[in-house]
């Protein structure tokens, strides 16, 4: 339902949550540009330095969960300025770690730090909105995250290239600590976790109704085809192209750009759209459609960045609607769906590493389009499905 009267978003918090994403997504996206002067520091190969991101990923989605958890326990503001201080702490502590192990041991820290803060700043924006307006909300907390890509990974180059990797990794501790000044001042004393009687605690079985279960699945089929497209576009370009690191900067740029423009408009179709998974469907199958022409026609470098523009944005298009829909639950388990969220979202980014990775080995990038177009529509099914269990 569309509100006659909608308020005005807090854009105070939503400030504050868009500055934690960035810090919480920086922490491990932004070291893309540092694999090699890092794989040489630490007397490592440069594979073993991007294996970082896996031990990241699944720490992020175990402690996802738990956040989420305490969260609905404890409430929402010890969470979201923990996790923001321990993640400063674990940043620092990689900065000054003197081998490979140790660097390995507090970026896992750092992701596990992360994961705990991302489902639990979801549901305290999505508290202070009504319904109506909860798709434009998440959209622009999204795009913080999206802004890593945009932003973050220039400016770790440029400013990386005068202070190192261990400095860019303090510059990301200090955004971190600005995070909490700002949460601080932000969020409120009561957010969810209020005082509860012995028992009443929620629990995983009580937040895993068959919708949610559905959406969950869901949500891990849409992170699979954003992965596989984030994570090997520009290897597809190089292979397919010929390209250099130089000649990539402006396709990965527009490739990002595409991301924060359907984010952003996904966001408002959330709102004024009332069946939001069935906006999250369509944009799905059409995303399906634009990842066949992607990886299957090769005309040229501009025409293959437009396609992987118009891809990325019909991707992010859904996903307010997805996460909105998904936030639709009691206010008591909350925080503990939206961690699960986070779960889901990085078994899907590990399995897009590894479909990625059989992919290439077996029939190459021609593989992709097929492959991605049908975990779409499958992602595009669950949500359809999960439409007929909204009463569940």
């Amino acid at each position: 339902m569309i509100a006659s009267s909608p308020r005005s978003l807090p854009w105070a918090l939503i400030g504050a949550a868009c500055l934690g994403s960035f810090a919480a997504t920086s922490s491990g996206t932004t070291r893309a540009p540092f694999l090699l002067e890092m794989a040489q520091d630490l007397d490592v190969s440069m594979p073993l330095v991007a294996n970082l991101v896996s031990l990241t990923a699944m720490a992020w989605g175990i402690v996802s969960a738990l956040g989420g958890w305490m969260s609905d326990v404890i409430g929402r503001r010890p969470i979201l300025l923990i996790a923001p201080f321990a993640l400063a702490l674990a940043l620092v502590a990689q900065a000054a770690a003197g081998s490979f192990f140790w660097v390995a041991v507090w970026a896992t820290v750092g992701g596990g730090c992360a994961g705990a803060f991302t489902g639990v700043v979801f549901a305290e924006v999505s508290a202070h909105v009504p319904d109506s307006q909860r798709g434009r909300a998440l959209g622009w907390v999204m795009s913080g995250q999206s802004l890593t890509l945009v932003v973050g990974v220039p400016m770790a180059a440029a400013v990386g290239s005068v202070i190192g990797w261990r400095g860019w990794l303090l510059c990301v501790a200090g955004l971190s600590i600005a995070a909490i000044l700002s949460l601080f001042l932000t969020v409120g004393r009561g957010s969810a976790g209020r005082m509860r009687g012995a028992g009443a605690r929620p629990s995983m079985r009580s937040a895993l109704s068959p919708r949610v279960l559905a959406l969950l699945s869901t949500g891990m089929a849409e992170r699979i085809c954003y992965g596989l497209a984030v994570v090997y576009f520009a290897t597809f370009m190089q292979v397919t192209y010929n390209m250099t690191l130089i000649e990539l900067a402006v396709p990965l740029a527009v490739f990002a750009l595409g991301n924060i423009a359907g984010t952003v408009a996904g966001g408002q179709l959330a709102d004024r759209l009332r069946d939001r998974l069935l906006t999250f469907a369509v944009a799905m199958a059409l995303s399906g459609v634009a990842a066949l022409v992607l990886f299957t026609w090769h005309p040229g470098p501009a025409v293959s960045v437009a396609v992987g523009f118009v891809y990325v944005l019909l991707n992010a298009l859904g996903r307010p609607s997805f996460m909105a829909s998904l936030a639709s639950v009691p206010e008591d388990v909350r925080g503990t769906v939206l961690g699960l969220n986070g779960t889901s979202a990085s078994v899907g980014w590990i399995g897009a590493a590894a479909l990625g990775a059989v992919m290439i080995g077996s029939v190459g990038f021609e593989g992709f389009g097929p492959l991605t177009a049908l975990l779409a529509l499958l992602g595009a099914g669950g949500a359809l499905l999960s439409r007929r269990s909204r009463g569940s």
